[in-house]
């Protein structure tokens, strides 16, 4: 059997292991190992078994994500989301559809100081959902908004996301959380235009809330202080040349627990839910990256990585075409997996073919991480949708994703003015030291 037949069997049986609801990370660190110890000898799959776990379990670069998660574990625990979302409704809540337009706001601020998609999705429907029933909105644009704000999480920095394909294709975490920051922002207004778009149309979908004066709409913004001030602090330090992303993340936990701590609003018990919290998605993080690596190493032996960035380099399409097919691969497989290990599996793929089209990695990064924001609200996994759906047992699953259409036409505009526009992703990193 070749080298090639070998790689695509191992890429089939690992959709179906998938499929099976094996656990990404063993599935993939599974397959890598009998692939390799099939393709070389059973001594060096165990050789290179224990070489990855070990290179990744004690990888300097790899602290940043129980970092960034730690704080926005904190963040939570401590009621800074909670916060944010009652100044963001001082400033826009009196506005009709102003509730949903505060709930991507919150979500866009609590982005900034978590870094994942699930956490900022499951925090923004405990706090918003409640608020905007009693209002009487729309509960299909309610949980849409929040469904799809929440996969934010993942574009503006810090990003999981952003980091570990970092790790995997040897980028600049730095320059990556840069390039988000510019097309999170457009994301957001995409969104918000969005919401306003809908109730313009239909105006019973959300209700006004009451005014505010001026004085609580000046005060409002000691809500947001806090979360400014940590992302000016991680990502000015970042942009600026201070300190390394990885110091950045333990500056930034530090002074999360000790601005919480200061507030007086972070109890014990939240204190040791937060560390349980970090430790269990750290783990399965890691779990998932040095699965990834073992499965990217069985890759690399079988070739087909290289093979395929040969055959598409050499097809008689413009660059930019054969981008849109691996888009449209990525949306359709971030239809059925997650976001994370969507990336874990591909990028080994890809990266070759971008690199040998010529494309600039942190831009391509960018857009990677705007369509697995799509899988992410997209049936039949929309792993957003089920969190948001969690905490809202009394609306159909239908209606919410339902609810979410809307706003994957705001994630396909953003994503088409990026490939038009690259300069919208690359401008912040070209001016970082």
């Amino acid at each position: 059997m070749s080298l090639s037949t070998t790689g695509i069997i191992g890429i089939i049986i690992l959709i179906v292991l998938l499929y099976s609801k094996m656990p990404v990370g063993f599935a993939m660190g599974f397959l890598g190992l009998i692939g390799f110890s099939y393709v070389v000898n059973i001594d060096a799959g165990l050789n290179l078994l224990a070489r990855d776990v070990w290179d990744v379990f004690s990888s300097y670069n790899l602290t940043v994500i129980p970092l960034f998660v730690f704080m926005g574990q904190i963040a939570f625990h401590a009621g800074i989301s909670r916060r944010l979302y009652d100044s963001a409704y001082v400033l826009l809540g009196h506005r009709r559809g102003g509730l949903a337009m505060t709930t991507v706001g919150a979500c866009a601020a609590f982005s900034a100081i978590c870094g994942s998609t699930n956490a900022t999705a499951a925090t923004m429907a405990t706090v918003a959902l409640p608020e905007m029933k009693r209002y009487g909105y729309d509960m299909g644009l309610a949980t849409g908004t929040v469904a799809a704000a929440g996969s934010l999480g993942i574009l503006i920095p810090p990003s999981v996301i952003f980091i570990v394909y970092g790790i995997l294709t040897e980028q600049s975490i730095g320059k990556l959380f840069a390039a988000g920051i510019l097309p999170g922002i457009l994301l957001c207004l995409l969104f918000l235009l969005t919401i306003h778009l809908r109730v313009m149309k239909n105006p019973s979908l959300a209700p006004p809330g009451p005014k505010s004066n001026i004085r609580e709409k000046f005060r409002s913004f000691a809500g947001i202080l806090e979360t400014l001030l940590l992302f000016a602090l991680v990502m000015g330090g970042i942009f600026f040349g201070i300190f390394t992303p990885t110091e950045a993340a333990a500056i930034g936990a530090f002074m999360t627990l000790l601005i919480a701590i200061i507030r007086g609003q972070l109890h014990w018990k939240g204190f040791i839910q937060s560390l349980a919290d970090t430790t269990k998605i750290s783990c399965m993080i890691m779990v998932i990256v040095t699965g990834a690596v073992i499965f990217g190493h069985f890759m690399a032996i079988t070739r087909i990585p290289y093979i395929l960035a040969d055959y598409v380099s050499s097809l008689p399409l413009p660059p930019h075409a054969i981008i849109g097919v691996i888009i449209f691969v990525y949306l359709i497989g971030g239809c059925f997996m997650d976001a994370l290990a969507m990336i874990m599996l591909t990028i080994p793929i890809f990266f070759p073919v971008v690199q040998t089209l010529g494309f600039d990695p942190i831009w391509f990064g960018v857009v990677i991480v705007l369509i697995t924001e799509m899988g992410v609200i997209t049936p039949p996994v929309g792993i957003n949708v089920y969190v948001v759906y969690g905490v809202a047992r009394d609306v159909p699953l239908e209606k919410i994703f339902r609810g979410v259409f809307p706003m994957l036409i705001s994630l396909l505009v953003c994503n088409l003015l990026l490939i038009l526009f690259p300069q919208i992703a690359l401008w912040l990193p070209s001016l970082m030291r």
